[in-house]
């Protein structure tokens, strides 16, 4: 499967990590950028990954940036986009089991490898429970097709 992924450059260090994380746990990442840590400005780097996983070219898409909030912020901007704020292994589960979550978003600054790839972990090794969370995504799409 390939991952998308995208920092700003309060990320850059984060997703370089997490670029070999995402190799480790066998799959293939695609580096939208930033490719420094030089200042640059969230959205643009959101919206590369937000807009592939929005048109169902990728399953899930990894966003990175100090806080992890700029870039889910811009994410969810999208209508098929569910993204999450993660910064433990409990909550990329509850995300995943309950949202539906279809991008990560992570706080570079608050993260190591070693928190990143137990993260990216249970992210990838959970699904969707449906159910009743099923009614409630629903719920949360309807509301952009309005």
């Amino acid at each position: 499967m390939i991952i998308p992924l995208a920092s700003d450059h309060a990320g850059y260090e984060a997703k370089e990590a997490t670029k070999k994380i995402i190799e480790k746990l066998g799959y293939i990442p695609i580096d939208f950028g930033t490719h420094s840590p030089d200042s640059v400005d969230y959205p643009e780097f959101a919206v590369l990954v937000s807009k592939k996983v929005n048109a169902g070219e990728h399953e899930f898409g990894v966003l990175i940036c100090g806080s992890g909030q700029g870039m889910c912020m811009t994410a969810n901007k999208f209508p098929n986009v569910r993204a999450a704020l993660v910064y433990s292994p409990e909550v990329a589960i509850l995300a995943r089991e309950h949202n539906n979550a279809n991008i990560i978003c992570l706080p570079g600054r608050e993260l190591n490898s070693e928190q990143i790839e137990a993260i990216l972990k249970s992210w990838f090794s959970t699904s969707f429970e449906g159910g009743r969370h099923e009614r409630r995504v629903t719920k949360i799409h309807s509301l952009t097709e309005k």
